[in-house]
């Protein structure tokens, strides 16, 4: 068994966008119409994120203050420093890992919580 995709629902493409390839530089994938507006991004190895533009059942939750204790998807990236400047040069709050790895946790336009977690390529 593997993960195919995650999904998360937004409520603005074009903050989406923004966010998703302008800070965190995913590149889009084919999307079929499925009858609402959203975005599919590549994650590697036939992997996929899938933003759905649609109403949020959960715009009632109330979310901990710390990413790494709700719900999240967790993308690896190779330099956590840089990622790290990334999200200071465009204004994006974050947390550091509390397990003490090297990771952060931001939110993208909707709340969605995304993990960046370093790895080292051998």
């Amino acid at each position: 068994m593997y993960l195919l995709h995650v999904s998360f629902i937004i409520s603005d493409l074009k903050k989406s966008i923004a966010f998703y390839e302008g800070v965190l530089g995913l590149e889009r994938d084919n999307r079929p119409e499925l009858g609402f507006d959203g975005l599919f991004y590549k994650l590697g190895n036939n992997q996929q994120l899938h933003l759905m533009c649609m109403q949020n059942p959960y715009q009632n939750y109330t979310q901990p203050k710390h990413g790494g204790c709700d719900r999240h998807i967790a993308l690896a990236v190779h330099d956590l420093q840089q990622a790290c400047e990334k999200m200071d040069q465009k204004n994006i709050t974050y947390t550091l890992s509390r397990s003490g790895r090297a990771a952060l946790f931001c939110h993208d336009p909707d709340g969605n919580v995304i993990e960046l977690c370093e790895v080292i390529q051998h």
